[in-house]
């Protein structure tokens, strides 16, 4: 059986070695639930590798939002090359949910424009998962949401091999009974073309192209062979299929399925009927009728998901299945960043559910597709077993959950410390500040201004950098321009600022082209900058979302990557989370020089690569392909379809490297070249 292999040249340090014994002897002792309290810098991911090396379990992961799920999954591919590490996220580059806004009369028809990429992680996960024992998917809360029964999913699948009696119209009809589509054009996951006496079929979970060659009424031979180049890799003695979709119904089911639907459709109009509403009845018989023919002779419509429950037998209100039910018994669940992870888990149920009972009060849907929906909480924590939860700053459902099982990692294998903390108030007798360069809001807080320029500059001449965090977009941008005007070299960042600005504009801040960062709640997590030694946050009292114990822990490691790091908390008066968070930062720094005092180590800043900070969206293959972006129509006019392969393979290069952001811009650059259109 294979077996998770820890490969790495790091070796545990700092808190690390006690973290990994006292989380894995929780788990030995069958603990549901622990949390890793891990600050900052100290390696959360590494320590959790090392869990999973040790318990050897099959492992979920689950991240906040996609781009932290993409980052977490390249880092446990690097410490388990030899496993089968899986990315399963929404597969929709674009998605608009099915509503409908009584008050306006405005119908809002689902679309979503799919990522094929995307989607064929999500097979190759589940996949995965139903074939092997070494096996981590992280994921996004989308893990959470209906799949089709791993059971039928399991069931229906094709083996092929060489020498079995089976011909190219037998072949064909079973592709299409497990929803593989033909195509005369190119292939892509989930699709075959036939070729004489070959059938070429691309799988859903991998970018390969099965070629099934006959010999008259017998299989002859199997190749695999590359979707790009088309060279041969090897041949096969036998080849596994698994169904092209994730909802999966043999015919006997799918005949039950329709029968179930029609009788509730039956009551539902009726219900109509009764109460008056002739509309909403005539819309919903006419909607469900044409999805039952498009299934009676297709086997899938638009929407299918809608009737899970008739398909899986549910009775209503039951749980659909999910990515959890692909999970063999006893496997880890790791929640990162859980503080922010758990709740957005808690949340999904309520929102689909008010959606999609306005749908079915206006004669959209029938009232089953509530039940196809994500998992209430509770039936999350029915599902996942052993929980290990990871957070600098673990919200109070983690810390009730785990009582005494909260390991700390306080001590950073570098050695660094937690940054110094100063209070100052915000307002300040003799200072006063003049029209700010677009008006009023900076009057609000004279003294902090000008004590934060005064800073600044000491910070610049010893050639380190500044973060100063406000409450509003609008301070951000006020303060920013105020900052140019006195000849300081910032910038500004915020939720409005593109995804590949905002790189261009943190890397500009480590070169040192710009010396302070003006933002808003996106400076806490998942920002790496070792040349930041100010952190300052602006009216630091105002107790809120932004200036709660968690953001402002959150807030003030951003200055734990420097030897020199400090933070200045602007507060005329103490709020209970300030006092929290700054009584917190002190503990964990008394314990950090405590630990280096007793091991002889002086902390040092952190030395990365400025090109580090491109790096968390793009891998070092892929920053060439990002600087030809701009299309090449010469080369595109002298050999379209060479021009278009060489593109095609570039992409798919980025993809296995979990680098969505580059793979789209070449689809993009795609798009433009071969008169496609984005949709918007």
């Amino acid at each position: 059986m294979a077996k998770f292999e820890l490969k790495t040249t790091h070796v545990p340090a700092g808190d690390q070695p006690q973290a990994i014994a006292k989380l894995v002897a929780g788990l030995k002792r069958g603990e549901r639930h622990q949390t890793l309290l891990g600050v900052t810098g100290s390696g959360k991911t590494f320590t959790a590798a090392n869990v999973i090396a040790a318990v050897q379990q099959p492992t979920l992961v689950i991240a906040h939002n996609k781009t932290l799920a993409a980052q977490l999954a390249q880092e446990y591919r690097d410490f388990f090359p030899d496993a089968a590490v899986h990315y399963f996220v929404s597969y929709y580059d674009y998605y608009q949910p099915e509503a409908y806004v009584a008050h306006s009369d405005t119908y809002i028809e689902k679309e979503a424009q799919i990522n094929e990429e995307i989607e064929r992680l999500r097979h190759a996960s589940t996949q995965a998962l139903l074939t092997r024992k070494d096996v981590i998917v992280v994921a996004s809360v989308s893990c959470i949401y209906g799949l089709g029964s791993p059971e039928e999913y399991r069931k229906v699948h094709l083996e092929l091999r060489a020498g079995v009696k089976k011909d190219r119209a037998e072949l064909i009809r079973e592709l299409i009974g497990v929803y593989f589509e033909r195509t005369n054009a190119d292939l892509t996951p989930g699709t075959f073309r036939a070729m004489g006496n070959s059938v070429e079929i691309m799988p859903t979970g991998e970018r390969v192209l099965y070629r099934v060659e006959f010999d008259g009424p017998t299989i002859g031979k199997l190749r695999i062979i590359d979707a790009v180049t088309r060279a041969e890799k090897r041949s096969a003695e036998s080849i596994f299929l698994f169904p092209a979709k994730h909802y999966v119904t043999p015919e006997h089911e799918r005949a039950r399925a329709i029968e179930d639907i029609r009788h509730e459709l039956k009551g539902q109009l009726a219900k109509f009927e009764k109460s008056g509403k002739l509309l909403e009845a005539e819309r919903l018989k006419r909607r469900t009728n044409y999805d039952l023919a498009m299934i009676r002779e297709i086997g899938y419509c638009n929407g299918i998901e809608n009737y899970s429950r008739h398909f899986d037998g549910r009775k209503p209100g039951e749980p659909p299945y999910s990515l959890l039910d692909y999970f063999p018994d006893g496997f880890l669940t790791i929640i990162d960043e859980s503080h922010v992870t758990v709740p957005q888990i808690g949340g999904m149920y309520a929102g689909d559910r008010a959606r999609k009972e306005t749908l079915i009060e206006f004669g959209f849907r029938l009232p089953s597709a509530l039940d196809n929906r994500p998992l209430m909480f509770d039936e999350f924590k029915e599902r996942v077993g052993q929980v290990i939860y990871t957070s600098a700053t673990p919200g109070p459902y983690e810390k009730g959950k785990s009582g005494k099982n909260i390991v700390e990692q306080v001590v950073r294998p570098t050695g660094l410390l937690d940054p110094l903390i100063d209070i100052r108030p915000v307002t300040s007798k003799g200072l006063s500040l003049t029209q700010g360069a677009k008006g009023e809001s900076l009057k609000t807080y004279p003294g902090q201004v000008q004590d934060v320029i005064a800073e600044i500059a000491g910070v610049v001449e010893r050639g380190n950098r500044v973060l100063v965090t406000t409450l509003t977009k609008k301070m951000a941008e006020d303060l920013n321009d105020y900052l140019k005007e006195r000849k300081i070299k910032s910038t500004y960042l915020h939720s409005d600022v593109e995804t590949l600005e905002r790189i261009e504009t943190l890397t500009s801040l480590r070169r040192g082209e710009v010396d302070v960062l003006v933002g808003v709640n996106l400076l806490r997590e998942g920002l790496d900058l070792p040349e930041v030694e100010l952190v300052a946050i602006l009216d630091a009292d105002k107790e809120g979302f932004l200036r709660s114990e968690v953001s402002l822990i959150q807030t003030i490691g951003r200055a734990a990557r420097n030897s020199a790091g400090r933070v200045i908390l602007y507060a005329d008066h103490e709020t209970e989370s300030l006092k929290k968070a700054v009584g917190e930062t002190r503990r964990r720094r008394t314990l950090q020089e405590a630990y280096n005092k007793k091991h002889g180590i002086t902390p040092t800043t952190i030395k990365k690569a400025i090109k580090d900070i491109t790096e968390e969206l793009r891998s070092e293959h892929t920053k060439a392909i990002v600087s030809m972006l701009e299309v090449d129509k010469e080369l595109y006019k002298k050999n379209p379809r060479g021009f278009v392969a060489a593109k095609k393979k570039e992409m798919a290069a980025a993809v296995k490297e979990l680098d969505f952001e580059t793979a789209a811009l070449i689809r993009d650059e795609l798009l433009a070249l071969t008169g496609g259109r984005k949709k918007k």
